[in-house]
């Protein structure tokens, strides 16, 4: 199911284009907005990482890292705060300067037989990446005081993740593999591969598929046991239920199982999911189950967890991410930033 559209829609060209700086970090390109714009004083710095879309490359961001970093430093006490802000983007594995394999990227319906494995790959490595990205990216930047970024005592205290589309999912991995990742937009993304896949694989009509309506695909030559074990390992969904169906209503047993696992992995963050009502490629209801069970479970017997939840699904619109979404991204990012302090973006250790 190769993309025929860019999801990222043509910018606005409301806001000033901001510095980027592009370094080579631990064997990646990766590009650096704002860094020239951090206020003097900015001590902390909180960085939001890019994840851009599939068949696409780390440029496609940049508007986005645009609108994001000048909105921050529009606010009349950014050029005297001790928060700046900056945001980075670079290629997803197998994409851009990382290209190894065209049909690796396309889908079943193209004649990629191994479609399910290349796209987790890609996911769940651009989440490896980013997590190393994460322990080395302050040295680079400020190092001891001689990085391209460096002011005495400046460092990286906070961590946000924007995804778009592929990298969605791999904004929804993040949030749960890294407990320094503090916040994430999910655009047009979805927090459960298998159903993701299940429903793509429906409308290819694979035999895998179609020879049982889909009861036994998992496990199958086309979503391997291999591959269901690493859903177990770093997708969302399968963390918290594994290949089973999702409780969106755990009794009081279930509900402290989950609880432990929401507790290790994602307590106190904030979400905000962006979708297409009228998205093909990623529809919302291949996550709609998860979903209802994650707000249910945020605002009732998990509240104690202090997970913020945005779930906005905008009718009418496909497979993008459209200015009316990027309003609400920005919002949010803002909203993010003002709401958690120094303290609550201490620095800490990843649990993976």
């Amino acid at each position: 199911m190769a993309e025929t559209n860019n999801p990222m829609t043509a910018p606005s060209t409301n806001h000033p284009a901001v510095s980027k700086t592009t370094l080579p970090i631990a064997g990646l390109q990766v590009d650096i907005f704002g860094l020239a714009e951090l206020p003097p004083a900015a001590t902390m710095v909180s960085c939001l990482w890019l994840h851009h879309p599939r068949l696409r490359r780390k440029e496609d961001m940049a508007y986005i890292a645009d609108e994001m970093v000048s909105a921050f430093n529009a606010s009349p006490s950014a050029s005297t705060s001790t928060r700046g802000l900056i945001a980075v983007a670079f290629d997803q594995r197998n994409h851009g300067s990382r290209l190894v394999s065209n049909t690796a990227n396309e889908a079943w319906r193209q004649g990629n037989s191994t479609h399910a494995q290349d796209m987790f790959g890609t996911v769940s490595g651009m989440v490896m990446d980013t997590i190393h990205l994460l322990d080395v990216l302050e040295g680079y930047l400020f190092g001891a005081g001689d990085g391209p970024g460096a002011s005495p005592g400046r460092h990286i205290d906070c961590n946000l993740v924007l995804g778009v589309s592929l990298g969605g999912h791999s904004a929804w991995q993040l949030l749960f593999a890294d407990p320094r990742v503090i916040a994430g937009v999910i655009v047009i993304g979805c927090p459960d591969y298998m159903n993701l896949m299940q429903d793509r694989a429906r409308l290819s009509k694979l035999p895998t598929y179609t020879l049982d309506k889909g009861v036994s695909f998992l496990g199958s030559k086309d979503f391997p046991r291999a591959l269901v074990s690493a859903c177990e390992k770093y997708d969302p969904k399968a963390i918290l239920f594994g290949a089973g169906d999702i409780s969106t209503h755990p009794s009081v047993s279930e509900q402290d199982r989950l609880r432990a696992i929401l507790d290790s992995k994602i307590q106190g963050k904030r979400f905000q999911v962006l979708s297409g009502g009228a998205d093909k490629l990623v529809p919302y209801h291949a996550g709609r189950q998860f979903m209802e069970f994650f707000k249910n479970a945020t605002s009732g017997w998990y509240k104690v967890g202090n997970i913020y939840v945005e779930d906005t699904v905008y009718p009418g619109v496909g497979h993008e991410f459209n200015a009316e979404m990027r309003k609400a991204a920005v919002r949010f990012v803002l909203d993010t930033l003002t709401h958690y302090d120094a303290a609550a973006c201490r620095v800490v250790s990843p649990r993976i």
